[in-house]
């Protein structure tokens, strides 16, 4: 698998953050800070449903209050 950090990782708490990774259906997701644990797998049309949801709330953004 081919694991990608999250863009909105950097420096301070850089670490903690999730790694995702494309398969063929679906989209593999785990914790950058324990790698070797488990992995959550789900079908890739409910993750970018997920990622387009996040995008039109502003506390997703970078800097934003949580």
């Amino acid at each position: 698998m081919r694991w990608r950090k999250s863009t909105y990782s950097g420096g301070g708490d850089g670490d903690t953050c999730v790694e995702i990774a494309p398969l063929a259906t679906r989209i593999a997701i785990r914790d950058s800070k324990a790698p070797a644990r488990a992995v959550l797998t789900v079908p890739a049309p409910a993750f970018a449903a997920l990622i387009d949801h996040l995008k039109e709330h502003p506390w997703s953004e970078p800097g934003a209050p949580g």
